[in-house]
């Protein structure tokens, strides 16, 4: 407990001054001790709750790469853009083709077949890779790049189906021939040839994703990265979807035929 300062014994002294204190008198003392401690205590409370009320210095974490450790940044630390990859903007330009060519294949599903589980895949499509048209414009946008790929950065491409040397086309791409055929086909003819040539798309998306892994400095970008491993997830799953449905229409042909 704090000792009286000399002015409060004092004090005591005075009140006290001869013989034995009355109750009243050590009632009083005691409520003066009391007081002068409670005092005390409430000095360092007050004093504590100012230190808890000073704002602690902000603490920056950047998380390390899978198997290593966090780094603490300096608190004045500002969330900057990645190095720009020539590689991560042509992807983005040419997947926003690639995608193109998908939603307007399945366009056409509604007037070309009635085919329900068709219809409902291609409206799957349709929404997502439209949805993701968008993000890819405003990624580039964002980076002060052109939405349109250069000529110099469309590659000649020999794909099944298509014709040697075919410029402009993106890997999986149909060829001119091949979306005139499927324009022209009708019901289980355009089922089939739907299916062939989504998944030829599809597996040309796999194609652009690996690519753009493989090439050095390129993929770093951690939006660009989450949507092309997305992009990979999404179109491996819908192409067993569609070799699902593959094997349902040959085994419909097929009792068909048996009849």
């Amino acid at each position: 407990m704090k000792m009286l300062s000399g002015t409060q014994s004092g004090g005591l002294r005075r009140y006290f001054r001869k013989g034995k204190p009355s109750r009243a008198r050590v009632f009083v003392a005691r409520g003066v001790i009391l007081l002068s401690a409670s005092a005390h205590t409430g000095f360092i409370s007050a004093s504590a709750s100012a230190q808890q009320a000073d704002p602690a210095t902000p603490v920056v974490i950047q998380p390390g790469a899978p198997g290593k450790p966090s780094k603490t940044l300096a608190p004045f630390t500002r969330a900057v853009l990645p190095p720009k990859a020539r590689a991560d903007a042509e992807f983005m330009q040419g997947m926003i083709v690639h995608h193109s060519q998908a939603i307007e294949m399945t366009a056409l599903i509604a007037s070309h077949t009635e085919n329900k589980d068709l219809r409902a895949l291609g409206a799957r499509i349709n929404s997502s890779q439209s949805d993701e048209i968008k993000f890819m414009k405003r990624w580039l946008a964002a980076r002060a790049e052109s939405i349109s790929m250069s000529a110099h950065g469309m590659p000649a491409m020999d794909m099944p189906g298509m014709p040697h040397g075919s410029m402009g086309l993106m890997p999986g791409m149909l060829s001119a021939e091949q979306m005139e055929a499927l324009r022209k086909a009708k019901c289980a003819g355009f089922d089939h040839l739907f299916l062939t040539g989504m998944i030829q798309h599809h597996n040309g998306a796999l194609i652009m994703v690996k690519d753009l892994f493989d090439t050095a400095g390129a993929g770093q970008d951690a939006e660009l990265f989450n949507f092309a491993t997305d992009v990979d997830t999404g179109q491996r799953a819908e192409i067993g979807i569609m070799q699902g449905m593959l094997e349902k229409n040959h085994q419909r042909e097929r009792k068909e035929e048996k009849r």
